[in-house]
């Protein structure tokens, strides 16, 4: 696959949509999809569509991904946190980013796979851990930023804790068929709460319940 089809995705499902932030265009346009699925969906790596993972998850549609981080507003110095590693293509461009990502990953298969991709590119700022995304990785917070890639019923209590103040977090919010992505901004230590696309992601699952 070459950066001519990153380059397509780019100019015509993100920044002919809107995103605007020459970060993410830039992170987007870098770091190869097509590395992060598996060779029967290689093809289809950068057409505007989620695509199948394994254990019933997926890799996020482009144009979803830029509209997080680009939500985000991240800074080259930020610390973040991702609440579902899936395929690991979120992570390398949160790596692209921000100076260190913590990521957490239900599935521990998906966790190595991901370790796997991410290694092969090269990335030395990331840390994977397999565990319960809910809970967060209280040990390496606050965070600059938090980014979920699965949908909450509510807004995980522990992540939130886990915010820096001035701190953002971006997370689909809601049952499968009514999905939102919610921005919140911790600020004075309560969290200002601001809607965004709407979407669809797999659920948030946590194995407390």
């Amino acid at each position: 696959m070459t950066i001519t089809a990153r380059q397509f995705m780019v100019d015509t499902q993100l920044r002919a949509r809107g995103i605007s932030d020459p970060r993410v265009l830039d992170a987007m346009l870098r770091v190869p999809r097509d590395a992060f699925v598996s060779e029967p969906y290689r093809a289809e790596a950068y057409e505007d569509h989620p695509l199948p993972i394994g254990d019933d998850q997926t890799i996020s549609q482009p144009y979803v991904v830029a509209v997080m981080l680009e939500s985000l507003q991240l800074a080259p110095k930020d610390i973040v946190l991702e609440v579902g590693t899936g395929s690991g293509y979120v992570t390398a461009l949160l790596a692209e980013l921000a100076a260190q990502v913590f990521s957490i990953e239900r599935h521990p298969a998906l966790a190595a796979n991901a370790r796997t991709a991410i290694a092969a590119l090269g990335y030395t700022n990331v840390q994977i851990f397999a565990g319960d995304g809910t809970l967060g990785l209280p040990a390496h917070a606050p965070f600059d930023a938090i980014l979920v890639s699965a949908a909450a019923f509510k807004l995980p209590p522990a992540l939130l804790s886990q915010l820096r103040d001035g701190g953002r977090m971006i997370v689909p919010v809601g049952p499968p068929d009514s999905q939102q992505l919610q921005l919140i901004r911790m600020h004075n230590g309560q969290p200002i709460i601001s809607l965004r696309d709407p979407v669809r992601f797999v659920p948030l699952i946590s194995d407390q319940t």
